[in-house]
Formats: structure tokens, sequence, C-alpha cells
């Protein structure tokens, strides 16, 4: 098979030639269909600090993945060959993840963990089934598993990016009041394209709303500061973004208002199954850009110069 080899930071992703993996125990060989490109991808190839999440040296990139189950293991019953999937590329109790601790979606074939698929909707295609592996999962569990939404929640998103559109269409479609901010003309216009309430180029300007729900996916340290400054008293602030590390905080609003402050941090397999039920209503619509498998690291390339809206899919003939 074919795969796009990640060496090391700062060293061009190689595509190489390697026999495709043998079924092992609990696991499912999948032919790719479809693979996810990821900022984080970019990050890894431009700063050392992330080789630290390759433990285990050279390894094929790639962890947003959806594709036909073409072998299954002996003792796995829940999914068979033809089977279309979509992979949770981590396992929320070791932290191992495709692509970085093993052999990713940047390949024509992927042996994961049969408990990390999830069936792909009649409807759902492929792209949309990569895609939503990370920025659908981590934007699911950020409004409803850790912020608690739900219909009739007044909830504020910061951030109109990749994150904060799959956010705003499921959040709208769970039947949420959505109101949001961006910095950016562009991302307010399309956020009230996609249905939002309102929307505002500041933070501070949700005071006004009094939001049950903020969920910052820009996390600029100040974005956060602002947040817990305009939700409502005992409302929750959830981070998502790392736009920074760091934030000062008013502790004294944090306090008074009895503010909750949760992190959230990618997904599980029901947060992903929740994204496929939102796809299978026939009203997500994310900006989904898609690149033939042999121009992987052009479009790496292409998010490194932030010449992407939207998310950028690779497809497999």
């Amino acid at each position: 098979m074919r795969g796009w080899l990640f060496k090391g930071t700062n060293i061009p992703l190689e595509l190489i030639e390697k026999e495709k993996p043998e079924i092992i125990p609990g696991h499912v060989l999948i032919k790719v269909k479809a693979a996810g490109l990821c900022h984080s991808d970019v990050a890894a190839l431009q700063d050392p600090g992330w080789m630290s999440l390759f433990p285990n040296g050279p390894v094929i990139m790639g962890h947003e993945s959806a594709g036909e189950v073409v072998e299954v293991a002996d003792d796995v019953h829940d999914f068979k060959v033809g089977d279309r999937v979509g992979v949770n590329p981590m396992d929320r109790e070791t932290k191992i993840t495709s692509g970085y601790n093993y052999d990713g979606g940047y390949a024509e074939y992927l042996r994961v963990p049969a408990k990390q698929c999830v069936i792909l909707p009649e409807g759902v295609t492929f792209k949309e089934g990569a895609a939503a592996t990370d920025a659908g999962i981590t934007s699911y569990r950020a409004l409803f598993s850790i912020g608690q939404a739900k219909e009739g929640t007044k909830l504020g998103i910061i951030g109109v990016g990749g994150l904060g559109q799959f956010a705003l269409q499921m959040a709208i479609i769970k039947g949420c009041e959505v109101y949001a901010t961006d910095v950016s003309p562009e991302a307010r216009l399309l956020a009230k394209e996609l249905g939002c309430k309102e929307v505002f180029e500041s933070v501070l300007d949700l005071k006004e709303i009094q939001c049950d729900v903020i969920v910052d996916f820009a996390g600029f340290g100040q974005t956060t500061a602002d947040a817990i400054e305009a939700i409502k008293p005992k409302g929750r602030v959830v981070i998502v973004g790392m736009g920074k590390l760091e934030s000062n905080i008013n502790t004294y609003n944090m306090i008074t208002k009895e503010v909750e402050l949760l992190g959230s941090n990618g997904g599980s397999v029901e947060d992903l199954k929740g994204v496929y039920e939102c796809f299978s209503t026939g009203k997500m619509n994310p900006n989904l850009v898609t690149i033939p498998f042999e121009e992987i690291d052009q479009g790496l390339e292409k998010l490194k110069n932030h010449e992407v809206k939207g998310r950028l899919v690779a497809v497999f003939d």
C-alpha cells in the first residue's frame, strides 16, 4: 500500500510503499476512502515540541479517517466486511491515537481497534464521515457532553472556523438558540448564513444575551477571560481552542457569579455517533474542500499558508 510517512520536524512527508497491515485481535482493516487534513499535522511538521507525541518513530500520518471494512478479526462481531465506517482517532482510555502512535489514515489501508469505529448512516458520505472524526466530535463533545447544551439553551460560540462551523450547525439542529462572535467579517457573515440568531465582533457583546453556555473555539486567552465576563451568573464556559496556552481571568467575576470553567478535548465514540446523527438529518453543510490522496503533502502546505477555507479532505479513488 501507499502512505505518507512522517519522519520528523522540518522533514517533508514522503510517499512510501509498504505492506498493508495484517489483521490482529480486536481490530478491523479499512480501505481508506477519505482522510481529513488537520492543522495539528502542520504543527508537527514545524514544531519540535510535537515530537513527544510520536513515541514510536516514523509513522504514516492521518487521524481523520473513514472507509470500507475489508477484513475483520475473528473476535470482532459488531462489524463485517463491506461496512462503511468512520474512526474515532483516539482511544480515550489509553490516549493511543492513529497517525501518532501507529500508522494512520494518510494511507490506502488502516488497521484500527474495532471499538473505535462507528457505522456511517445512509446518506452520510465518506468525506463527511472523515471530517466528523476530529472537528465534528471535538465540537460535539464541547457543546453537549461537557457544555450540556440542549434544546432551548442560549449558546454563545466564539470563533466560526472549522470547529465553530460544525458546532454552530449541530447546535441549531439540536434546537439551541445560537449566538456567535468572530473578529473576521467573512466568518460573521457565514455565521448569519448558517442560521445564527445574532453575530458579534466582540465576545463582550454576548453579555447582553446572558448565555447559559459559551464555548470558546478560539482560546486566545482574552477570549476566555471575556467569556467569563459575558456569561450569565451560574453559566458554563467551555474552552476548546488553544490559540494561546495561558489566560489571565477575573477570578472575582468567576467566584461571585459562580461560573463553571471547563476544558474539553477530543471526543468519544458516542460523540461521533451524535455527529453522524446530525449529518443524517441533511441539515449539516460544513465547507469541505477535497483533494486527491496524491496531493496530501501539497494540501498540508496550503493549510500552513492559510490558503484553505473550511476543512480539507483527501479522497481516494
